[in-house]
């Protein structure tokens, strides 16, 4: 059983297309569950509490993983920049995608971080220096309209908070890009420790920063989650967060071995399932489906990120 194990958490040697989707599968489903979970605990705790407490707990889970693996030598990255720089774009992701949970739909969080492809194509051109073609411009447009479906910015209600999820998917991009060109070759438990370091960090510094200098009571009561740094903590919180923290490390672990041995191309599709996965967990925990109008959108953004991995998978082979 150990072998197995460290199998996973060590260097790739190199591409397994089929482990690869397994993990990714086993990584959406997992990660679709804590998001629609943070959303269910949002009303009782703030983000900054929540991420501290959880990220407290994916850095004593790293560092039993590492003592079971063999020593904590595992935990240590081969090329520091990069891997930080990645977990700094992953905690401004973490922010804007959860800071909406309490006010957004299950659909509105995940429809808009999975516009990340879109963000990711437009990325190729300046920083790796891909063509942008016909195609990829049409399923800009496409995922675009898909998003455009699910904000509905004339609608009286539309809020800027809404935003938000699209945010996440920029810097998700990010992530994946500096993850696959950059990052291809650290252990998993190396690629998730500076996310701890860094998630724990941003929380304390959060809470802090409320606590010398609290916002007003107007904003307190209107944005609790984000306006409020460490409310009085409960056994239910501190259990969910642990919770998540496991969810969260296992979750992330698989996605980071999945994409270190397939081609971006490859997974891209399939990474779509968390948005089916997200739909299953958001009926389970609340009872709710996507409104048709959302699905439609959801449907487009989904289309046109399969229409770029299509394209690029094509790139590659010509």
């Amino acid at each position: 059983m150990k072998q197995q194990f460290l199998a996973i958490v060590q260097s790739p040697t190199g591409d397994r297309p089929i482990i690869a989707v397994i993990f990714l599968l086993v990584g959406v489903f997992i990660l679709a569950l804590q998001d629609v979970t943070v959303k269910l605990i949002a009303t009782e705790t703030s983000f900054w509490q929540f991420q501290t407490l959880r990220s407290v707990g994916n850095g004593l889970f790293l560092a039993s993983l590492a003592w079971f693996s063999g020593g904590f030598g595992i935990l240590a990255s081969k090329s520091w920049r990069p891997v930080y720089f990645r977990a700094s774009m992953l905690t401004i992701c973490m922010f804007c995608f959860f800071s909406g949970a309490p006010y957004l739909s299950v659909a509105q969080m995940t429809a808009g971080l999975y516009t990340y492809p879109l963000f990711v194509s437009l990325l190729a051109g300046p920083f790796l220096g891909e063509s942008v073609g016909p195609w990829r411009i049409g399923a800009i447009v496409v995922g675009a309209s898909g998003a455009g479906l699910i904000l509905d910015p004339f609608n009286a209600s539309f809020s800027l908070v809404q935003l938000l999820p699209i945010a996440a998917g920029f810097f998700y991009a990010c992530n994946i890009l500096i993850l696959r060109h950059a990052c291809r070759y650290e252990s998993a438990l190396s690629l998730m420790m500076p996310v701890a370091v860094l998630f724990i960090l941003s929380g304390l510094l959060g809470v802090g920063l409320l606590t010398l200098f609290p916002l007003t009571s107007d904003l307190a009561i209107q944005m609790p989650f984000v306006a409020i740094g460490w409310p009085k903590l409960t056994m239910v919180v501190l259990g969910i967060a642990i919770f998540c923290s496991a969810l969260n490390l296992s979750g992330n672990i698989c996605l980071a071995r999945a994409y270190q041995t397939a081609d971006s191309s490859w997974l891209a599709p399939i990474d779509f399932t968390y948005l089916l996965f997200a739909a299953f967990w958001g009926r389970v925990i609340f009872g709710t489906w996507p409104t048709p109008k959302a699905l439609l959108g959801m449907s487009l953004i989904a289309t046109a990120g399969i229409v770029i991995a299509w394209r690029e998978q094509r790139r590659l082979k010509d």
